[in-house]
């Protein structure tokens, strides 16, 4: 019987989020498996794994095949470098410290890389909502300096409008004063 490590696809249209498990070759994809040893959710940022790093290990050393998706999913979790280092003590290339002190360095930079990630997606949203609002703020400054001259222009309207009406009135005034003085 041949022994794949492989996905099974769950949730819905768009928006779909996997399993992973140990099946038969010869099984449906979302159909009978042996084990489930994990779970793989590609819709974070970055992409949720969760895995039985143990039983993922057990399963590569008693000879099941990993498809290329979970054979990517378990050499980012380490599980490939894992085996490949005790495939090295077993043959004597390695001893065991070394292979831990490999497998530990490589974990610490990995833990390292995930969390700059982490950190890079999160001051990249604040610095966007900070160039969001720092625009927004020049918008209203130029609605409200667009407002500020119409309101201007509509006083200098209205002031020009009422010296005009009150001038003709001025004028006539002293038109009629000009003659009474004429008479004197």
């Amino acid at each position: 019987m041949a022994v794949k490590i492989r996905l099974q696809r769950h949730g819905k249209k768009n928006f779909a989020f996997f399993h992973i498990v140990v099946a038969d070759s010869r099984a449906p994809r979302d159909g009978r498996y042996i084990e489930q040893i994990g779970s793989y959710n590609p819709n974070t940022n970055p992409a949720t794994i969760v895995l039985d790093f143990d039983r993922a290990l057990a399963w590569l050393k008693v000879g099941a095949q990993p498809t290329l998706t979970t054979r990517r999913i378990l050499s980012y979790e380490g599980v490939l470098l894992r085996h490949h280092l005790d495939g090295g003590v077993a043959k004597g290339a390695l001893t065991p410290e070394v292979a831990d002190k490999k497998w530990n360095d490589w974990k610490a930079e990995r833990d390292s890389k995930i969390e700059a990630k982490k950190t890079g997606i999160k001051n990249a949203a604040i610095e966007a909502r900070k160039a969001a609002k720092a625009e927004e703020v020049k918008v209203n400054e130029a609605r409200a300096e667009a407002l500020a001259k119409k309101a201007a222009e509509l006083a200098a309207k209205e002031a020009a409008e009422k010296a005009a009406a009150e001038a003709p009135a001025e004028e006539a005034a002293p038109a009629e004063e000009a003659p009474a003085e004429a008479e004197a």
